[in-house]
């Protein structure tokens, strides 16, 4: 699988949508986290790189599985797809949402069958697994446990410094994850005072820029 710099990747229609950020050849590689916001219908997916001040978008994007497959073969799809970008990112650690809500015992059942592929694909990769809470990625990443959607994309776009928020949103979501991590690793005193004053840390603190009439 080939990840090219902002395009849209599909390995087949309807498949798998993606894109790569614009590498830094000027840095050194850094610490690599690769997120899951994991799904029997569409599975996000982002990779993210820090140099231990800022971070940076390597890759993001959903596997959608083809339209008539069986829930086994959708299963088999996103592993598969999520094997390659693992070998294509070659992240340090995959962070997974954990399973927290579901609307009805089926819907719980399909998603633990998705994250337990997802899990697969990563210890098959040789990379460690942690866990996080759908609260904890928001408060990490938004700085309020019952943040909305629109706020953890948006808090994820200035957090890496992107033009637009990332879509669809599985993919917000699981930069989001990755992000989390990051944060829940990173000792005190980790980012620099540049980085902290140029990025919010939070959805409360920020503020739009000030406009002249």
């Amino acid at each position: 699988m080939t990840l090219r710099p902002f395009d849209k990747l599909r390995v087949a229609p309807s498949e798998v949508e993606g894109r790569q950020a614009q590498g830094h050849p000027e840095l050194r590689r850094g610490m690599r986290i690769f997120g899951i916001d994991p799904g029997s219908e569409r599975t996000g997916y982002g990779c993210v790189e820090t140099d231990g001040r800022r971070h940076h978008l390597v890759a993001c994007g959903a596997i959608a599985a083809p339209p008539g497959h069986t829930f086994p073969h959708r299963l088999a799809h996103i592993h598969t797809e999520l094997s390659a970008l693992l070998g294509s990112c070659r992240p340090d650690c995959v962070a997974i949402e954990n399973l927290f809500y579901a609307t009805n015992v089926r819907s719980a059942l399909k998603l633990g069958h998705a994250r337990g592929v997802a899990m697969l694909a990563a210890v098959e990769a040789g990379c460690d697994v942690v866990e996080y809470t759908p609260a904890e990625v928001k408060r990490a990443v938004v700085g309020y446990g019952r943040a909305e959607k629109h706020q953890v994309g948006h808090m994820v776009r200035l957090l890496l410094g992107l033009p637009s928020t990332p879509s669809p949103h599985d993919a917000s979501d699981a930069l989001a994850v990755a992000i989390c991590h990051l944060h829940s690793m990173a000792p005190a005193g980790m980012l620099d005072s540049e980085s902290r004053s140029a990025k919010p840390s939070s959805w409360r603190r920020y503020r739009p820029p000030a406009t002249h009439g």
